[in-house]
């Protein structure tokens, strides 16, 4: 067993199964740096763990282990509980592949402090301005829709609208796993996203999540070209831009896509508006062709340049 680590993590945090996707995660927000290092904790196809208040880290793997060895969130729970001297001060919730969902806060727990078990999903949160924090989390979700960890950060927003940390706010993070596991740690691991420390980490963090979204979008678009479906990769870098339409990657990379389909006329005017914010992409757009990455002739490439 590992040694307990007594970090003050005083929080608020959800953990949840989409019974649709299989997909677990946990997303959470304190007013200390990087939480995201220390509260959440998930595996593809075994469960999502979130341990806070007097953090016992230990908790995040030694629950894994015991999940993937068939164990339910209620088994792995009462023994990790049961083994810890500090249970007292701990805060921890599990949920399992199965959806079975189990939370513990200890009784020394700093008020105000409570949890919340729903549907496949529990909240809990300690050291808050009041206890309206985590059932305005339990309703913020279950009342949302879309994917997981949309719905997750929809949790967090509740939370800080209700009252949040009564020290106020620093950090937070949002990990999602797939409900199956594909034996690619990088492809099981579905959202990894976190914010250090910011004045508003619940914001920034939606904001990354929007960006991941893009980002999605935008590999969804190269996957299609090199399917040679050119339609539906316009679309997806389309899709990608109307939620990012400040990014000039974006923008980029969808100009050369027009470009290597012969529709030079419509990229002309996104490299124009690209390179007006940043020269660095047109001289980047000079040494693509001797890559393959921009396949046009002198001509074309001088129209190209010539937007700059």
């Amino acid at each position: 067993m590992f040694p307990p680590v007594n970090r003050p993590v005083h929080t608020y945090s959800i953990v949840a199964r989409d019974p649709e996707s299989g997909e677990m995660g946990v997303a959470v927000q304190s007013h200390w740096f990087s939480v995201g290092s220390i509260v959440p904790w998930a595996e593809a196809g075994v469960g999502a763990i979130a341990t806070q208040s007097f953090v016992n880290v230990a908790f995040g793997p030694q629950g894994l282990a015991m999940l993937r060895e068939g164990q339910t969130a209620p088994q792995v729970l009462e023994a990790l509980i049961e083994a810890d001297e500090g249970r007292d001060v701990r805060q921890v919730a599990i949920v399992d592949a199965q959806g079975h969902v189990a939370v513990h806060t200890g009784s020394r727990c700093i008020p105000e402090a409570g949890h919340y078990v729903g549907d496949g999903f529990a909240v809990q949160a300690n050291l808050m301005l009041n206890s309206q924090v985590w059932p305005a989390m339990a309703e913020a979700f279950e009342t949302s829709e879309g994917p997981l960890a949309e719905r997750l950060v929809a949790a967090l927003e509740a939370g800080e609208a209700a009252g949040g940390d009564i020290r106020g706010r620093q950090s937070a993070a949002l990990l999602v796993v797939r409900g199956e596991p594909t034996g690619k740690v990088w492809e099981d691991r579905a959202i990894d996203l976190r914010v250090e420390d910011h004045p508003d980490p619940v914001r920034e963090l939606k904001r990354l999540l929007r960006l991941f979204r893009a980002y999605e979008h935008m590999n969804q678009g190269d996957q299609a070209m090199e399917r040679n479906d050119v339609e539906g990769a316009l679309r997806a870098y389309s899709a990608a831009e109307a939620l990012a339409p400040d990014n000039l990657e974006m923008k980029y990379w969808h100009a050369v896509s027009l470009v290597n389909l012969g529709r030079v006329d419509e990229a002309l005017s996104l490299f124009k508006e690209i390179f007006a914010e940043e020269a660095n992409w047109r001289l980047l757009t000079t040494r693509l062709p001797a890559v393959g990455l921009l396949q046009v002739d002198k001509k074309v490439l001088k129209a190209i340049l010539a937007q700059g």
